[in-house]
């Protein structure tokens, strides 16, 4: 990571910073954006979200890497992160969002989440990345699909029914997202 950066071929992943903490509040107050996430709509006022947000920030944590989604051209317009990092098993969860909707099904997101894996995968020890996306969210699954990510069950929580996908780094490393080629057959030859 070149530093605390890392580029892909549309997006910058970097370090969070607390000039990134008035567009977060806003991407967590949405009620769409809480909804494709499965999360609670944040309704704290914004002073105790950049308290908290300061601290999140400052004390880092083993267990989990957070960043900001950047474009090429240094616009902030979502996050992702690898978390619940367990060394024992080599493996952690992964996390993305899109928070500005200007940047929606333009790739953004794919491209995101490939450059995370190709950080991930040539930087640590993780063998097995995984995620949880909303049984119903098919352009998430489809993007996911995309990056290398295979459906392996569906797990029913408190707020909906997921489908459980995962990625491990030797397919990821014969995969051609890994090469940043993300565009589909129709697009290469067009």
């Amino acid at each position: 990571m070149e530093s605390n950066r890392v580029i892909g071929h549309k997006v910058v992943l970097r370090g969070k910073r607390l000039s990134d903490a008035s567009k977060d509040y806003a991407w967590r107050s949405d009620d769409e954006l809480a909804r494709l996430d499965a999360s609670m709509t944040l309704s704290i006022p914004l002073e105790r979200f950049i308290a908290s947000y300061e601290d999140e920030i400052s004390y880092h944590s083993p267990r989990r890497r957070r960043f900001a989604i950047d474009t090429l051209d240094g616009k902030h317009i979502g996050n992702c992160m690898y978390y619940n990092i367990d060394r024992i098993k080599s493996e952690a969860e992964l996390g993305v969002m899109i928070g500005d909707r200007d940047y929606w099904n333009q790739g953004y997101g794919a491209d995101a989440v490939a450059t995370l894996l190709n950080h991930i995968f040539s930087t640590t020890n993780i063998d097995r990345v995984y995620l949880h996306t909303l049984e119903w969210n098919i352009r998430a699954q489809q993007c996911f699909g995309k990056c290398g990510f295979v459906p392996c069950k569906k797990r029913r929580r408190y707020n909906g029914t997921f489908v459980v996908m995962e990625v491990y780094r030797g397919s990821w490393l014969k995969h051609p997202s890994r090469n940043g080629e993300l565009a589909t057959k129709k697009e290469r030859e067009g």
